[in-house]
């Protein structure tokens, strides 16, 4: 099968202000207050758990280098676990997107640098999970993103073949894993990176979900 691959964060889902919560949440414990803004903060969200503590560590002046990211780590995962979806919401129009994705045959999966169980409850929430063949998360594998690898397991995963399949993302990383593994990227444009991502020179950009199914089209000639 023709097969589509989303990235989570910021491409399907805007998680970025549960994301930024959470992170808030262990420096609020710790005694620092709150250093990381739901809105200017958005695109370090979605680079990962890590690189919000840092940069709130960095704010605060802060010398306990990696050490204090591994400490407080798992527990913004504890956090995030348990308000994951205050905010969250599917971007426009995407649960439309993936439906007529679905009802012309292609297959749909998931390949996401979220810990695979923390993905599993958010789709699940979001009463989105039944939609996608494929899930693959951060520690499905013992590589993830940009890694080909955990893309190539989504596209299989999902019933379909790697050299017919298009990963749709939003971040540098999701543009090195469709180089790696050979195949066309789709980046957003309506994330917090905005139109820079066109800087990474994508086979596409998308400003409208409206617009994938004929940009899928182009990418995965009919075979």
């Amino acid at each position: 099968m023709d097969t589509v691959i989303f990235d989570l964060d910021g491409t399907l889902a805007d998680t970025s202000q549960d994301l930024i919560a959470a992170a808030n949440a262990c420096f609020h414990a710790l005694g620092h207050g709150m250093p990381l803004d739901p809105v200017a903060d958005a695109a370090t969200a979605f680079r990962g758990g890590r690189a919000m503590l840092r940069l709130g560590f960095a704010r605060l002046g802060h010398a306990g280098g990696e050490e204090a990211v591994d400490t407080q780590f798992p527990l913004l995962l504890g956090h995030y676990a348990r308000d994951i979806d205050r905010h969250t919401r599917m971007y426009p129009g995407a649960v439309d997107a993936v439906t007529r994705l679905r009802a012309a045959g292609y297959a749909v999966g998931i390949c996401t640098n979220k810990p695979e169980g923390l993905a599993e409850t958010l789709l699940a929430r979001l009463g989105v999970r039944d939609m996608f063949a494929s899930l693959i998360g951060a520690d499905t594998l013992p590589t993830r993103k940009p890694d080909p690898a955990p893309y190539r397991a989504a596209v299989e995963r999902a019933g379909g073949a790697v050299a017919r399949s298009v990963l749709i993302g939003d971040t540098a990383t999701d543009r090195d894993t469709a180089r790696a593994a050979g195949v066309p990227c789709v980046l957003v444009r309506f994330g917090p990176a905005g139109d820079s991502v066109a800087d990474l020179a994508p086979e596409a950009l998308l400003d409208d979900y409206a617009a994938l199914f004929d940009l899928v089209q182009t990418l995965i000639p009919a075979g």
